[in-house]
């Protein structure tokens, strides 16, 4: 059983296993956090990123790559969205999406796709089954981390299409730890949107009084 799951890792540096468990460690972490609507989502979220971007870049994995740079980029936004305050009242807090704000998503899936099918096939990528899965994966995660930056209760939706989809995914890469832990972000994603969903209609309530 250990050697169907981790036989992948004989061929890897131990510190690069060390890293992938950190990263996981502190991915879960931001995941939890985002769930309780803590802004210690975005400092976990970070550092995991940054790790696995070294990974992903050192394995060659670019779309992979591009998602947690975007994650990192998008972190740093959420980070300040999410502080700002009128006086001693959250300017931003959990809230649904807007007609606009589909619409950008759905700007933000397209381009994202076109993007990584141009990168890939520049790098010529196009090479492995799960390839072509990546290019919509992507997209659907690069919608979820804006959703999320924005505080809209709908990006929990976009995160648990896309960790249902990368559980054998990321298994399939070799990334068996990476793989866990997309079971873990799905399962929390999960709760993440119900207490987001009791939250979003407890404030409703409080302004219907």
């Amino acid at each position: 059983m250990l050697e169907f799951f981790f036989a992948q890792y004989n061929g890897y540096e131990t510190y690069d296993i060390v890293l992938e468990i950190i990263a996981v460690i502190l991915g879960i972490a931001s995941v939890w956090y985002a769930k309780k609507d803590d802004i210690l989502v975005f400092p976990t979220g970070i550092i995991s990123t940054l790790i696995y971007v070294y990974l992903l870049w050192k394995w060659t994995l670019w779309g992979d790559m591009m998602i947690n740079g975007y994650y990192f980029i998008m972190s740093i936004y959420g980070w300040y969205h999410w502080t700002r305050k009128k006086g001693d009242t959250i300017e931003f807090p959990i809230s649904v999406i807007s007609i606009n704000e589909k619409r950008i998503s759905l700007f933000i899936f397209i381009f994202t796709v076109a993007f990584v099918v141009a990168v890939y096939h520049y790098f010529n990528k196009f090479n492995t089954w799960y390839a072509y899965i990546d290019t919509f994966v992507t997209g659907i995660f690069f919608i979820g981390m804006w959703l999320m930056a924005k505080r809209k209760i709908e990006n929990w939706v976009f995160w648990i299409i896309g960790d249902v989809i990368s559980i054998p995914l990321y298994f399939a890469k070799g990334l068996t730890f990476t793989s866990f832990q997309y079971v873990v972000f799905t399962i929390v994603a999960v709760y993440g949107y119900l207490e987001w969903k009791k939250t979003l209609n407890s404030s409703q309530q409080a302004l219907e009084k």
